[in-house]
């Protein structure tokens, strides 16, 4: 039997959190966007200017976040102005785990 959906039947992340983990922490601005959601939700412009980076590295890091469904689209896919972001289940999961493994230094 594989274990890569199986955590260790104590409360331990799955594999599929680690490998989202892992996804997460190696771009700087996903930790930052992925971060920022887990406070609260927000616009890419917000996000930019709380985490001192371009609205297109977030832009382009909620893409993928979104992508693997660890963030939503609060509002309709055509509004151009005014998208609001936020963390979902999932998301805040793969973050517990990486603020909880020490994987993410935030003071930074």
């Amino acid at each position: 039997m594989s274990n890569e959906h199986v955590g260790d039947g104590f409360g331990a992340p799955m594999r599929d959190e680690w490998d989202m983990a892992g996804y997460v922490i190696s771009s700087d601005y996903r930790t930052s966007v992925l971060g920022r959601l887990a406070d609260g939700p927000a616009t890419p412009s917000q996000i930019a200017d709380n985490a001192d980076i371009a609205v297109t590295h977030v832009s382009r890091a909620l893409k993928g976040l979104r992508e693997r469904r660890l963030v939503t689209l609060h509002v309709s896919e055509e509004r151009a102005k005014g998208r609001v972001y936020g963390i979902i289940d999932q998301g805040s999961k793969v973050w517990e785990l990486i603020e909880s493994q020490g994987l993410v230094d935030r003071t930074q």
